[in-house]
Parts: C-alpha cells; structure tokens; sequence
C-alpha cells in the first residue's frame, strides 16, 4: 500500500524530519484560502499514486493569486496517468541550492534492509541506478542490530554528500530507517532532500510503501487506505475480484494464475512488445467474469492488442471460449484485435467454440504472443 505525499510527509513531521509547511485542498478556494496562508512561492501538488508528476502537468508553482488560482484550476480534475486529481498539497515553496536522495528499502537478494544515498537527487533514482549506479552508495542493515549511526554516518559520506550537511542527512536516514521498521515498510524514501539557501536540509518530497501483508498490526496506517489511491480501472478490477495491475504498454494481457500471466509479460517483452497490464481472471473463471476482463482492458485506451492465455485445470476452456464471444458479440465493431490460445481441460471444444470472425487463435504460447505484439504494432501505425 503506497501512502499519499501529505500522508507519507505527516508521518516524517511527527518523527522530526523537517518538511515544509503545507495544506490538502479539494477545491480552487481550498486552495486559495491555503496560499494566504503558507504564501509565496507555493507549490500545488497533485495527489495521486504516479510518478513524474511535475513532466505530466501535476505539480506547479504559484507566485500570485492569479497563479495560484490557474494552477488549482489546471490540477484538479485532471486526469494524471489514469488517475483522477481530487486533491492537491499546497506547500511552500523551496528556494534550493542542492538535492540529495535518501531512502531505504528491502534488498531482496540479499535479504535485508539497505540504506541508500545519492547527491543526484530530484531526478528518477532508477534511471541513475541504470546510467550511472556508482553515484548511489549503499549500506546494508542487519535487522536484529538496525541502522547504527556510524552506518548513517558511512552511507553519506561515501554517497560525497558535503561535511557540512552530513550530520543532517544522517539524522533524516535514521529517522526514515527507524518508520521503515516501525511501520512495516517495503520502501520509503525522500527524493529530493533540499538544501535550502539559509543551508537548511528539508524533505521536499516523501514516498512511504507499506507492506500490505502487515496491515493488520498497523491499523492506523491500514485507515489510510482509500478507494482514491486507485485509478479508475484499479477500482473496477477490485469490483470484480481480478488481481489487476496497469502497466504503460499497449498489449493487453488476460489470463488464470499469476505465474502464468507473468510469463506471459515476459514473453510480450521479449518478443519487442510492451504489456499494457497484469490480469489475472482467477481459476474456475465463467463466461461472464472472461468478459468482464475482456471490457475492462478494452476499457484502457493505451490497450491496441489483447491476448488470452489459458491453461485449463480448474478453469474450463469452453466456458473461456463463450465469455470471449459473448463480449465480443455485444460490440458493434470490436475494438482491437484479440488473440486467443487455450490449453488443458476442455482446450479444443473452446477452440470449437470460439468464433474465428472476431478473435485470431493460435496454438502455442509464443505464437499468440507474437502475433498479439505484431497486431499491436499494427494498430499504433
């Protein structure tokens, strides 16, 4: 569970992490009424769970009433990434002379926590692990000791953070550290820590992930949870029971078991494609729950190709082959091509079944995938 900016940065405050002063608003006076109080400069900030806010038109900064007002009026209601803005931080703004990453995070190889500090910070961290990962220095934690401040200490001086803010970054990483254990945290991070021009350190932005597993002994945090930190699809998929995730690409990708339509992700990306999503429709699936995947990522307009990929056990192949033609059958003109390849119980009645004028079915696995990758290179020509 990703906590929102305000929510994440109110949590950092009551642990002493400095952040700047600010107010949530839902409308264009809420928004108005909060600058006249923080002032000028203020920044407007959209809160919704994505990530390049400022590039997509999310974040902007006011230096008059006009601005601020075009601003609120720009912001909410926008849609950012699949995600409505109902809601913005107005903050004061930052006048910086540099930016600084902080965060912690779980190392999965390894096994433990690892803190983590770079001096490029305001920019994409994963993009600077890729391009340039010897400016992120690294200090694993052992969790039964924790993060000892002489690790604090190393981690920042090793990242080439300068001396005379190096007691104040060391102290934010503690801090983040100990909400990291505190809360259950799989990620938590401040990107950018400023350096403002009186040489304070304040964090300018705040990321807070929380283990989902363990919500149940973090109550507080678990009514945080909101319908609004879901985009509309999200929502839709929870409705239906699918475990449903969006991704940025533009094949569709339907199918029962999550292993199974993990491989099939991978198998789009390696044969060039993009996965427009994560679907997994459950087992013993109906006609009518394969139609309901079927609407919700044609419901995706980034979608140009969808493939099934089905492998009967529990779940039927002729009742995956009446869902398809059943929602294929109440669009007047379908939308994009769909490739279909069923496997298992009951696999070659459904191919029987399925009706050729409005799905294209392939025998094997990588054969649909490539043929769904092809299509939707077609459709965005």
């Amino acid at each position: 569970m990703r906590l929102h900016e305000y929510q994440a940065k109110d949590i950092f405050g009551e642990a002493g992490i400095p952040v700047p002063e600010s107010q949530l608003a839902d409308s264009v006076e809420g928004v108005l009424d909060a600058v006249s109080t923080i002032g000028y400069p203020a920044a407007i900030k959209a809160q919704v769970h994505v990530g390049g806010r400022g590039k997509a038109g999310g974040i902007k900064i006011a230096t008059s009433e006009e601005e601020a007002r075009d601003a609120a009026e720009s912001i909410l209601g926008m849609d950012l990434k699949g995600y409505t803005v109902d809601r913005v931080l107005v903050e004061q703004g930052v006048d910086f002379v540099d930016e600084y990453y902080v965060g912690v995070t779980m190392d999965r190889g390894a096994g433990e926590p690892v803190a983590m500090v770079s001096t490029k910070g305001g920019v994409d961290i994963e993009a600077v692990a890729e391009d340039d990962p010897e400016a992120i220095a690294r200090e694993h934690i052992d969790p039964a000791f924790g993060l000892q401040p002489y690790q604090a200490r190393k981690v920042v001086y090793d990242a080439g953070v300068p001396a005379e803010y190096a007691r104040d970054v060391s102290s934010i990483l503690s801090a983040l550290y100990e909400l990291y254990e505190a809360n259950d945290a799989s990620d938590i991070e401040i990107n950018p820590v400023m350096i403002t021009g009186d040489d304070d350190v304040i964090a300018a932005d705040a990321v807070m992930n929380i283990d989902e597993d363990a919500l149940f002994r973090q109550p507080d945090l678990a009514d945080m949870e909101e319908d609004a930190s879901q985009n509309d699809l999200e929502r839709k998929a929870g409705e239906y029971g699918f475990d449903y995730v969006r991704l940025s690409g533009n094949t569709g990708i339907i199918g029962n078991g999550a292993g199974l339509v993990m491989a099939t992700l991978d198998l789009v990306d390696y044969y060039g494609g993009t996965p427009a999503n994560f679907l997994d429709v459950g087992g013993g699936a109906k006609a009518d729950r394969i139609g309901n995947a079927l609407d919700m990522v044609f419901a995706d307009e980034n979608v140009e190709s969808v493939v099934f990929n089905i492998f009967g056990g529990i779940t039927r192949g002729d009742e995956v082959a009446k869902g398809i033609n059943e929602a294929l059958e109440d669009f007047e003109e379908i939308p994009k091509p769909v490739v279909v390849r069923l496997a298992g119980t009951n696999a070659e009645e459904g191919m029987e079944i399925l009706n050729t004028d409005l799905v294209q079915v392939e025998a094997t696995l990588e054969d649909a995938v490539q043929r769904a990758v092809a299509n939707a290179e077609e459709v965005a020509q």
